[in-house]
């Protein structure tokens, strides 16, 4: 996933300051799941990576920003947090994504010395380092005990992750007709919910000012009518030649935020009727 040798090595070109300024509107939510020391570490690793700019490129891996994120887990990764491949690699968009990497990293991995290291081979051994490997997470963590994060940085960590995220169980959901839950280590939670009678549906009211539909695609999958504050929408299709786990199916934007219901209606597609549920985003 990533490589120690020919790191570009860039120079800090914008102040905290005025990362602050950019894509973020107003007081976001701090996550009470957050890891202890999330925002140290960022510093840490942006530091060792990039010298902290968000326009270093590395030209032989391609790897581009801050965090040095290499294309093709660019477009993994923004799909998955910011619901579009093509999200552009913003100051804000770069901070949301690696956030949410290192959270899940560590939630599953348990320590920072092995979240960097993850983070530098795409390996989540415990042992047997080589010497660029242990010199690299050792040099995140020289950084990560001496980082002294302003207030301003700790902001930066909360307001990049406006989204607030509805799995499948939340009780926000209204669901009406026979939905029943599938397990799958791809969906958000590790399960989803999914209908195939015609008419079954779900209600979901929120405010915001940007709603995203996360679900399955695939050979088995139908279609489903979209309404919104009472109003059909369009009819989307889930159908794809091979199935994919989590893909943004439906999105909607507002220029102001503001309450608004929308209804999931399955259509009982014949030959592969199924509409699933993983999980729907609210930008607040």
């Amino acid at each position: 996933m990533r490589v120690l040798s020919g790191r570009l090595k860039a120079v800090l070109v914008a102040t905290l300051a005025t990362i602050v300024l950019v894509g973020v509107n107003g007081p976001a939510p701090t996550l009470a799941s957050d890891p202890p020391g999330l925002a140290r570490f960022l510093a840490a690793v942006a530091k060792v990576e990039s010298g902290g700019s968000y326009d270093a490129r590395n030209v032989r891996s391609g790897a581009y920003g801050r965090y040095q994120i290499i294309p093709s887990s660019w477009r993994a990764w923004a799909t998955r947090y910011l619901g579009s491949p093509y999200a552009r690699q913003t100051p804000a968009n770069q901070e949301i994504v690696a956030a949410a990497k290192f959270r899940a990293f560590y939630k599953s991995l348990g320590s920072w010395q092995r979240v960097a290291y993850a983070w530098l081979t795409g390996s989540r051994r415990t042992s047997g380092w080589s010497y660029n490997a242990t010199r690299y997470v050792n040099r995140v963590m020289r950084y990560y005990d001496r980082a002294i994060v302003p207030t301003v940085a700790v902001a930066v960590v909360a307001a990049v992750d406006p989204l607030q995220r509805y799995q499948e169980t939340s009780a926000k959901m209204a669901y009406s007709g026979r939905w029943q839950s599938a397990s799958y280590g791809g969906y958000a939670g590790g399960a989803a919910r999914y209908a195939t009678a015609a008419g079954s549906s779900l209600a979901f009211t929120f405010s915001g000012t940007q709603l995203v539909w996360y679900g399955p695609v695939g050979p088995t999958r139908g279609q489903a009518r979209i309404r919104l504050d009472g109003a059909y929408v369009r009819t989307v299709s889930l159908y794809a030649s091979s199935f994919t786990a989590r893909t943004a199916i439906f999105s909607m934007r507002w220029a102001t935020a503001g309450p608004h219901t929308l209804v999931i209606e399955v259509v009982g597609t014949a030959g592969h009727p199924y509409v699933a549920i993983d999980e729907l985003a609210v930008t607040n």
